[in-house]
């Protein structure tokens, strides 16, 4: 969902760096098409105010993270993927990977079969990576590979290339599996967040699409979060009314629009080459500019920002943490603002 606009005005889920989904990507593997890599990341490592960063545990012991697989178009999961973690006395975290299918996989719950179990994070520069059977498990800190020129947005969209996430990190969960673990053909995906602190699981954070949080403030916002694609239809005034007034849509434009972003899924066919947003995401594919296309109505179609230099060409793929020991910059936090002030100019 590239939300990377945590702060004042939007916050955390549940006040949780850990809990925040920051972006979903998904591609067949470089080499062996009969294999996908899906990749959630989330847990910015910085926030904007007050200025500082995060905390430095990676995941949220008390939180539950999933990857949804919708195999027949319902926009209901038929398969979901499900990790906890946990942490020892000297800091460090383990993950366990579930997986579980049918009507269990559109519920909640943190049950499933065991794929991959202790599993170790990764809190520094080197990737540590579990396999078992047909598929491989990465979970930790990395390089953010979003790339956007987020000044230039708060200037009227007046775009200089400067690309503020360069030296940003994420925290990444990264699976490889058989494309047949995902189903027959064409599926559709998305991630999500669940808060289980208080002692049931309560969905904080969902999203599949990048920027759509930019569309909904208040308590549309927070419905939509805690919501499910399947039920996204009732979103669709709302993001039919930002782009009228961002884009100069007319009004049956503008509820066509809305249609294609919503439901919020990432459909992927596992047997074509992926290209966001026609078919799955790629780490350098330019998502920011396929958004500002959509959202200015053809007016603003780039923003001067390429791909990050730092990917790797093996799993995990994502570039290495930067030095996560010392502060960073903020992550941004005021692209909804700038939006917002777009929409009642």
């Amino acid at each position: 969902m590239s939300h990377h606009y945590s702060g004042p005005d939007f916050g955390f889920p549940h006040g949780d760096a850990r809990l925040d989904l920051t972006d979903l990507y998904a591609f067949p593997k470089p080499g062996d098409p009969d294999k996908s890599i899906l990749i959630m990341n989330v847990h910015p490592s910085a926030v904007v105010n007050p200025p500082g960063r995060t905390t430095r545990e990676p995941f949220a012991p008390t939180a539950l993270y999933e990857l949804k697989i919708d195999t027949n178009g319902d926009a209901v999961a038929d398969i979901a993927y499900r990790v906890r973690f946990s942490s020892s006395a000297d800091g460090s975290q383990t993950a366990t990977l579930r997986r579980v299918e049918g009507a269990k996989a559109a519920g909640t719950g943190d049950g499933g079969e065991v794929i991959i179990g202790a599993a170790p994070v990764s809190s520094g520069r080197d990737a540590r990576v579990t396999a078992a059977g047909g598929y491989r498990f990465f979970a930790g800190w990395r390089s953010d590979p979003f790339f956007f020129d987020t000044r230039g947005a708060l200037n009227d969209l007046q775009f200089t290339g400067d690309d503020f996430f360069i030296e940003k990190d994420v925290c990444s969960i990264v699976l490889e599996m058989p494309n047949s673990a995902l189903g027959p053909g064409r599926v559709g995906l998305w991630a999500r967040t669940l808060d289980g602190a208080g002692g049931v699981w309560v969905q904080a954070d969902r999203g599949a699409l990048p920027a759509q949080a930019v569309f909904l403030v208040g308590s549309e916002r927070e419905a939509y979060l805690a919501g499910e694609p399947a039920n996204d239809a009732r979103f669709i005034a709302v993001f039919a009314h930002a782009l009228e007034h961002t884009g100069g849509y007319a009004p049956e434009e503008a509820r066509r629009v809305a249609g294609t972003l919503l439901p919020d899924m990432l459909s992927y066919d596992p047997t074509r080459p992926a290209s966001f947003p026609s078919n799955g995401r790629t780490l350098t594919d330019d998502a920011a500019d396929a958004f500002l296309a959509v959202l200015t109505n053809g007016k603003v179609t780039g923003d001067k920002v390429g791909a990050h230099i730092d990917l790797l060409t093996a799993f995990p793929y994502l570039g290495p943490p930067h030095d996560i020991s010392v502060p960073s910059h903020a992550i941004a936090t005021e692209l909804p603002k700038a939006s917002r002030r777009l929409a009642s100019s």
